[in-house]
């Protein structure tokens, strides 16, 4: 069964992982800009990273038959350093007209501090300025719920950009109904330390219909796991899922949000 990954950092991860989740069925892939392991010096590095995933991943992943697809930002962990972040930012415009681009992220909340913030509201401006699609990134653990209220809060703020037009990702149980309940889309997470399991995920698409929800890996530099929405999708059969429901979370919710921007072709 084919199925979308819409959010994978293929920079951190083996040509071999390509293959690995192409023979999985994976179709496309969705890279977000995020942090690099370290913190990066110089707008010149965020520079070359850009061009990394907007023109040498793309090329990676089609040797496996795997369409690629990026969003950009200056992640929250390098969000502290305001003039760094604000010279990251200037440059994100020249990147946007990009094919496969689509859109800012993953923007949002590391630590809740001020500065994150103060970035997050001015990639939303980006955002709503050159009318792209947003992917929001939250807290981990304990400050998560209050951070995803501060993400809500802050997203009022930008009445062009429409909930519908937002995925609010690594959404918990704690989280999920106040992400969904404010018309956003919200994505779950199968991180094995430190976001959610394929059980706990499958309850929460159970609690809510699946509408609106995709699932991701998020595979990084960490202990993650670039098959694990094949290996969710394996434990929806065995709970009972049916082939259409599982297609729906794993292929047409990714397509329903992604192809908002019309860059973002599904694959044939």
């Amino acid at each position: 069964m084919n199925y979308i990954e819409p959010h994978g950092h293929m920079v951190s991860r083996t040509t071999d992982d390509y293959e690995r989740m192409a023979l999985a069925g994976c179709r496309a892939i969705c890279e977000p800009a995020f942090w690099a392991g370290f913190d990066r010096a110089s707008a010149q590095g965020f520079y070359d990273y850009f061009r990394q995933i907007t023109e040498y991943e793309p090329k990676r992943a089609a040797k496996f038959g795997v369409a690629h697809y990026c969003w950009l930002c200056i992640n929250p962990k390098e969000a502290e350093d305001l003039k760094l972040a604000e010279e990251v930012i200037g440059i994100i415009p020249e990147f946007l007209g990009k094919p496969g681009v689509l859109g800012i992220g993953e923007i949002g909340l590391n630590k809740n501090s001020r500065n994150e913030l103060r970035i997050f509201e001015r990639h939303l401006q980006v955002a709503q300025d050159h009318g792209q699609l947003v992917l929001v990134h939250t807290p981990h653990l304990e400050d998560k719920l209050k951070g995803t209220r501060l993400i809500v809060e802050a997203l009022k703020n930008f009445p062009a950009i429409r909930p519908e037009r937002v995925i609010i990702d690594h959404v918990e149980e704690h989280t999920i109904d106040h992400v969904l309940d404010h018309g956003f889309w919200a994505g779950i997470t199968l991180y094995p330390e430190s976001k959610c399991t394929p059980h706990r995920a499958i309850d929460m698409l159970e609690q809510r219909k699946a509408a609106r929800i995709w699932m991701n890996s998020a595979c990084d530099w960490g202990v993650s796991d670039p098959l694990a929405v094949p290996k969710t999708m394996q434990a929806m059969r065995q709970r009972g899922w049916s082939r259409e429901m599982i297609q729906r979370v794993a292929w047409e919710n990714p397509v329903a949000f992604m192809r908002q921007c019309p860059k973002f072709q599904p694959p044939a």
